[in-house]
């Protein structure tokens, strides 16, 4: 099949100078190739007189058939939460360590252009999650989450108390650090560090991981992602907590907050090269069975 990307948008790496070669070979290239380019405010920084259109992330996503993440994980993350919504597919150039989602590497980055503007790629899609934040019967914040909406403690020597529901049914009642409301694709990032399992991309579930829970029988949940899930933040007036989405958004909780966890109605689209392979890149990421 053909490709059905005219126009590219390109989004960098804030305040990364290494970003900066990559990124103006990946401009030059797509220009001779007849394709529109447009620059988000991140990747034009990256220029010294950008002859590429530059646009606000909210422009580009309404522009663009293709985002291109230069940078890492980190990158994707934030470019996700401003372009599932608008269903743009994106593609993840990888400029430091091996990624979970941002897979093609620099030196392979125009054999893989050339394979994937010609249709030969694999696209997933990876759900997100919604998290708000209500005080007082008012919703004072929202933010979106491609990996995980995280509530942990604001004071460093102090444990926080939760009350969980799933669906208006009550779950229980947690004193730990925090809790963690992950993804299958966050599944292996924080959740993964507190003890929680990992989880297949593709299926249609959330995992709850508790953050040195005081009592040791609480364990990892998994639950549908058709749920919504309601995390009340217990304690006196001078309970502090905050609520952090994909380790980038955060935002101050007190006692009383109820922070509702919903799937988001729009998913990430991923494009990957062909003969993408999860579990490899698992394998690898995670060094498993690696020899002494």
């Amino acid at each position: 099949m053909g490709s059905a990307f005219d126009t590219i948008g390109l989004i960098g790496k804030t305040g990364d100078p290494g970003v900066a070669d990559t990124l103006v070979t990946l401009a030059a290239d797509l220009g001779q190739r007849g394709l529109k380019v447009i620059l988000d405010a991140s990747a034009a920084e990256h220029f010294a007189q950008p002859t590429e259109a530059v646009m606000k992330r909210a422009e580009l996503a309404g522009e663009c058939d293709l985002a291109i993440v230069l940078g890492g994980d980190g990158t994707l993350l934030n470019a996700a939460r401003s372009l599932a919504a608008a269903d743009v597919p994106v593609l993840g150039v990888n400029l430091g360590r091996l990624g979970f989602l941002a897979d093609v590497s620099p030196g392979e980055m125009r054999e893989r252009l050339d394979e994937i503007l010609a249709g030969r790629y694999e696209e997933e899609r990876r759900s997100l999650i919604h998290a708000s934040v209500i005080r007082d019967g008012k919703t004072i914040s929202e933010s979106d989450a491609l990996n995980d909406a995280v509530i942990h403690k604001w004071d460093i020597s102090r444990m926080i108390e939760l009350d969980t529901s799933i669906d208006r049914r009550f779950l229980n009642s947690l004193r730990a650090d925090g809790l963690i409301v992950a993804t299958p694709t966050g599944s292996t990032a924080y959740a993964l560090s507190g003890g929680g399992p990992i989880l297949d991309p593709a299926l249609e579930a959330l995992v709850l991981v508790p953050i040195c829970p005081h009592t040791l029988s609480n364990r990892p949940i998994v639950v549908s992602d058709q749920v919504e899930i309601e995390i009340v933040l217990q304690g006196a007036d001078t309970t502090k907590a905050q609520i952090t989405c994909d380790g980038q958004v955060n935002f101050e909780l007190v006692a009383g907050d109820r922070v509702h966890i919903r799937r988001n109605n729009h998913d990430l689209r991923l494009i990957h090269p062909q003969q993408h392979d999860h579990f490899e890149i698992m394998r690898k990421k995670l060094r498993w069975a690696e020899q002494p």
